[in-house]
């Protein structure tokens, strides 16, 4: 008998791997497997990744996550990940790679955006920086109000300046898996596990907010049946996105 941790992890494996194989059969319609083209991933530094934004408080700064970054042609694709690493292959080494580390779906991740932003079927795949983060926030508030009114909104992700800026328009519940941000009040909330009963949530939040990151850890896979409208958020789920039609939001990456 599977324990609930090994139904979780596959359940999670299974959704990369739907992924993986609408991938597979994009690069094989368009010859890619043929071509003798590298990918790189490198690690970048918070001041490749974000520049100098007004605040310090980015995971990314406080050394939880890094970049990792993919070139494929002209084209550059990013993920988040807690397992950095460099990585060298071709593009046929995606379609088959098993995705059961963070570390691997990094790689995957970034590597699916790069090529889908060179077939042009993603955009803004590499993420903003310096005032970029303040400005997506406040676009954000903005698109929410018009589109939404005054929702209830639930915050997968602890992205900061967003956190703040929302805060102050609608009623707001975050959600982290940072232990060290888990219980403390931050906006005026206090940040609630990550870990946590999504239908409880669903039941209270008018929309869901969540970091594409989720893409990378396996989560998503929480946010996939809600009823209630979701947008996700960053570069990392950009190709994701493009691929399978989720909605995104992420205006000031490039």
């Amino acid at each position: 008998m599977k324990c609930e941790c090994e139904e979780s992890v596959m359940e999670e494996n299974a959704y990369l791997l739907k992924i993986q194989k609408a991938f597979k059969e994009l690069v094989d319609k368009n010859g890619l497997n043929e071509q003798n083209i590298a990918i790189t991933c490198s690690v970048l530094t918070p001041q490749e990744t974000i520049g100098d934004p007004e605040r310090k408080d980015f995971p990314i700064q406080k050394g939880k996550e890094k970049m990792m970054q993919a070139c494929f042609g002209c084209a550059y694709g990013q993920a988040f990940t807690d397992m950095p690493n460099s990585f060298n292959g071709k593009i046929k080494d995606l379609t088959t790679m098993p995705l059961k580390t963070n570390y691997e779906r990094a790689v995957f991740i970034s590597g699916l955006n790069a090529v889908l932003r060179e077939l042009k079927m993603a955009d803004r795949t590499v993420h903003c920086k310096d005032d970029g983060p303040k400005k997506c926030s406040l676009e954000l508030a903005e698109m929410i109000e018009k589109e939404y009114g005054k929702p209830k909104i639930a915050l997968f992700g602890l992205q900061p300046a967003m956190a703040e800026v929302l805060a102050k328009k609608f009623l707001l519940r975050i959600f982290d898996l940072d232990q060290d941000n888990i219980g403390k009040q931050k906006f005026g909330t206090v940040i609630e596990n990550g870990t946590c009963e999504i239908a409880e949530v669903e039941a209270w939040a008018d929309l869901f907010l969540v970091t594409g990151s989720t893409v990378c850890n396996g989560s998503i896979t929480d946010f996939l049946q809600i009823k209630k409208p979701v947008i996700y958020f960053g570069t990392t789920i950009s190709g994701t996105a493009g691929l399978v039609g989720l909605n995104r939001f992420c205006p000031q990456s490039v």
